[in-house]
């Protein structure tokens, strides 16, 4: 073999090795809710989420920490009453609003297995939310029920909020492969939510699981080094109580009592999470259900409840 054609597969060896060995440093993705993606007749407060992020892997030079990642995120949520047809029109037990924002945040990985997210956001509640836009201009496109309601919406409110979730792995010294547990609590503060959150949330796996530091679970794919062929699949749950003591989607704004219909928070509420998720090498996704206890008082007749609603999350790992 020539001294050329030598250099030239040594070239394309090193190409080949260079583009299969790099590693996948952001995502790109969106997360879907909807209270039809558990029921076709379950279509009441918390209606409809959609979400697009952007995470990547940020420069870290402290040991304890195994990576960094930032992320931007925009998204819009939707909230109804239980009833929004003619009939019930004035019936009410939830303000119709929506809550649009644009977020930024930093997650900290550690070698402990430990998680640290922050993030903070800024958005409109209220008309300026595209709510009621959003929620007809679908129901026309699906041939949906047509929604009723809408000129009673919350006024508008600007929104800041931070948010922090910090979670901890339980008895790190008893390592098991296809099961792990965690203690999690968050807190949010701002001018549309404010409350905190604690719980715990367990992996169970149908493959060996990921570290969690490397795992889709707390959205932490993104790595410098290669992973190849790596899959992750596993069933998670993850309750908690919840106290909420501001919610503006149902209170109203803090700066403004002219609000036509609001309610009174019911503070302290059982919160539950549970689904499957599925890594092969740069896709991630996942099915949620999520449950939320009774949030509000309701009417006169008190007919508010908890309820349930469905989260799809998609991501692609790019280089």
């Amino acid at each position: 073999m020539g001294k050329s054609k030598k250099t030239f597969f040594a070239f394309l060896i090193l190409t080949v090795t260079l583009t299969f060995g790099q590693g996948k440093t952001s995502e790109i993705g969106f997360i879907s809710d909807n209270d039809l993606y558990t029921s076709s007749k379950n279509d009441m407060y918390y209606t409809n989420g959609l979400e697009i992020f952007y995470r990547f892997l940020s420069k870290n030079e402290n040991p304890k920490i195994n990576k960094k990642v930032t992320e931007f995120r925009i998204g819009q949520y939707i909230y109804n009453p239980r009833f929004i047809n003619k009939e019930a029109e004035y019936v009410s037990d939830r303000p119709f609003t929506a809550y649009l924002f644009a977020e930024a945040g930093r997650s900290f990985f550690y070698q402990s297995e430990s998680v640290l997210k922050t993030d903070f956001q800024l958005g409109f509640m209220g008309p300026n939310a595209l709510g009621e836009e959003t929620q007809v201009g679908f129901h026309n496109l699906i041939g949906y029920k047509k929604v009723y309601g809408w000129e009673h919406q919350l006024h508008n409110a600007f929104g800041i909020q931070a948010h922090v979730m910090y979670a901890k792995k339980m008895f790190p010294s008893k390592h098991n492969d296809f099961i792990d547990l965690y203690f999690q609590s968050e807190g949010r503060l701002g001018t549309i939510y404010t409350g905190v959150s604690t719980g715990f949330m367990a992996r169970f796996g149908f493959k060996r699981l990921t570290p969690i530091y490397n795992s889709n679970m707390y959205h932490a794919s993104v790595n410098s080094e290669a992973q190849p062929n790596i899959r992750e699949f596993y069933f998670y749950m993850a309750p908690s109580v919840n106290y909420q003591f501001y919610d503006a989607t149902i209170e109203g704004s803090l700066f403004n009592h002219t609000n036509p219909i609001t309610f009174d928070l019911v503070p302290l509420r059982f919160n539950g999470e549970a689904g499957l998720k599925y890594r092969h090498n740069n896709f991630n996704i996942s099915y949620s259900f999520l449950y939320r206890g009774r949030e509000s008082k309701g009417d006169v007749n008190d007919t508010n409840r908890g309820y349930f609603y469905g989260s799809i999350r998609m991501g692609f790992l790019l280089r």
